[in-house]
């Protein structure tokens, strides 16, 4: 061992990331092969130092992955094979598995082993000197072999608070060994950040090696864990996107970097890129089969929400006020909602999204406030359901004309002898001065309105052949008991080009959904309009 005092001059932090094999041992996550050749090559546009890509030999697929990521041209990252020390029963050259991180001809090999005496004498079942001679020559014998060798002391910080001694005796001998970079594990993520501190700064002050830290989130510390490893000496963080990872999950890359770099100073990405990180995040989301946390902090659609309106009042004049970086530094935005609690300032706000001419001092806009508080109250939710809130916007200001009127509706369910079921609507509208009185079926009652509905609207208004409906939601509000509770409909649909969301309450869930279809209707003929009006525009401008 060597003494060595911890330097502040080193600013540079190497990002790790471990979402292809700690991130996919989640219990809800299985990344296919493509999923995760898909990841790497979004990992190393965001600059990313080393992907670790699973455990060769350990499954097919992870076999599979490193067959076929040989052939990615990466311009920032490394792969890294993952594995463990060899087998206590066999020599590195016997052991098949161990022999499979060779194989799988990855430039870098991380492997772990025991750093904690009680996992050398009871999961092992191997004295303390045979487990720090296995460390040792596993290290060794792939120093000789691959370029980059890193060891993970598996719970190093259990291993340390039970037996000092010894953990720093299994550092040691990865040391000896020939180990570039001695990672601290906090393998069962019950340490906090305090103690991280000192131990990282003991195992500094006695080793000349590189440090890394690799935390789990089982006290949810793990990125304060890691932060806190890099103040006293680590220069590698290993981490998952969106701390995806076994139990409560690994230390959030997506947090961990901008906290490194806006927060601390350190370099760990290309300058610049940092405007990638919602982007990588909502990706790995996607092929995770996962719902975008929202409120995930930088990246989440409600990191820089804003709802009440003495917030939304005071980020109109500075938005430093209620935010702590610049949203658009890390790929995100700023959105202003709308609810019960919203005041003037959200509304304005707003319009001004909506290109509403509408000013502090406008009549209407105590009238526009009042009816979204009332509206709200009933069980609207115009934060989810912007397109219908436009709507309601310009018809107070008198700036939309409704496009047809209906008459009636009724919509019929039944089932067959042989179990099928069948749907059929009828509406009677006014559509263009005339009344149309159409029929459809569909595959539920809902479905069969909306088809009923469009064969009415579209000889008159043929744009509305495009729209497609993306998703449909309900919810049971809590204003009613058993099936007299109001329900909230909440409608996605799409030209194509567009997306737009519209909401429908009532206590009958036919007639919420007919709101939410209706407005979905209106809001599309409202933005042809407006694409006309900006084509009129244009074509005037030229002419000119």
């Amino acid at each position: 061992m060597k003494e060595k005092g911890f330097s502040p001059e080193i600013r540079s932090v190497e990002i790790y990331d471990t979402t292809l094999r700690d991130g996919a041992q989640s219990h809800d996550v299985s990344f296919s092969v493509e999923d995760k050749l898909r990841i790497v090559l979004k990992l190393d546009d965001l600059g990313v130092h080393c992907i670790e890509g699973g455990w060769p030999g350990a499954n097919p697929k992870d076999t599979e992955f490193f067959r076929t990521a040989r052939k990615l041209k990466l311009d920032n990252a490394r792969i890294a094979a993952f594995g463990a020390t060899h087998h206590p029963a066999k020599t590195p050259e016997s052991d098949k598995i161990f022999q499979e991180l060779l194989m799988s001809e990855a430039p870098v090999v991380t492997v772990f082993g025991k750093s904690w005496d009680l996992h050398v004498t009871d999961a092992l079942g191997i004295n303390l000197e045979k487990n720090l001679e296995i460390i040792r020559r596993s290290i060794e014998y792939l120093k000789q072999r691959v370029d980059r060798v890193i060891y993970d002391a598996e719970h190093f910080f259990d291993g340390y608070k039970n037996n000092p001694e010894y953990t720093m005796r299994a550092l040691a001998a990865a040391a000896e060994g020939g180990a570039d970079i001695i990672v601290l594990c906090d393998t069962n993520g019950g340490t906090l950040p305090d103690e991280v501190s000192v131990m990282t700064a003991r195992v500094n002050s006695m080793f000349s090696i590189s440090l890394g830290i690799h935390a789990h989130n089982d006290s949810e510390c793990a990125v304060a864990n890691s932060l806190a490893a890099v103040e006293h000496g680590a220069v590698q963080v290993q981490g998952t996107v969106n701390g995806l990872g076994e139990r409560c999950g690994n230390a959030n890359l997506i947090s961990l970097i901008p906290d490194l770099v806006l927060k601390k100073g350190y370099s760990c990405i290309p300058e610049g890129n940092l405007v990638y990180l919602k982007d990588v995040s909502r990706f790995v989301s996607e092929m995770a089969n996962h719902t975008h946390f929202k409120r995930q902090p930088f990246v989440g659609d409600s990191a820089f929400a804003h709802k009440g309106g003495i917030h939304v009042s005071a980020i109109l004049k500075n938005s430093a006020t209620y935010e702590h970086i610049r949203p658009e530094q890390v790929g995100n935005s700023q959105k202003v909602l709308l609810s019960d609690q919203a005041g003037k300032s959200n509304v304005l706000w707003k319009a001004r999204d909506f290109g509403v001419e509408l000013s502090e001092n406008s009549p209407q806009l105590k009238e526009i406030v009042s009816k979204l508080k009332y509206l709200e109250n009933e069980g609207y939710d115009y934060g989810a359901a912007e397109a219908s809130f436009e709507l309601v916007m310009r018809r107070s200001l008198g700036q939309h004309v409704t496009h047809f009127e209906l008459i009636e509706y009724h919509v019929v369910s039944g089932k067959r002898r042989d179990g099928s079921m069948t749907s059929e609507a009828t509406v009677r509208m006014t559509v263009g001065g005339r009344e149309e009185h159409t029929a459809a079926t569909g595959d539920g009652p809902v479905n069969a309105l909306d088809n009923a509905m469009r064969k009415a609207l579209y000889e008159t208004y043929p744009v509305l052949q495009d729209v497609k409906l993306v998703d449909y939601k309900v919810r049971v509000l809590s204003t009613g008991e058993g099936t007299t509770a109001r329900v909230r409909v909440l409608i996605e649909s799409s030209n194509g080009s567009e997306k737009w969301n519209t909401i429908g309450v009532s206590e009958n869930i036919i007639e919420a959904s007919w709101q939410a279809l209706s407005d979905s209707v209106e809001y599309r003929l409202l933005l042809e309009e407006r694409d006309f009006l900006q084509k009129s525009t244009r074509s005037i401008h030229s002419y000119v």
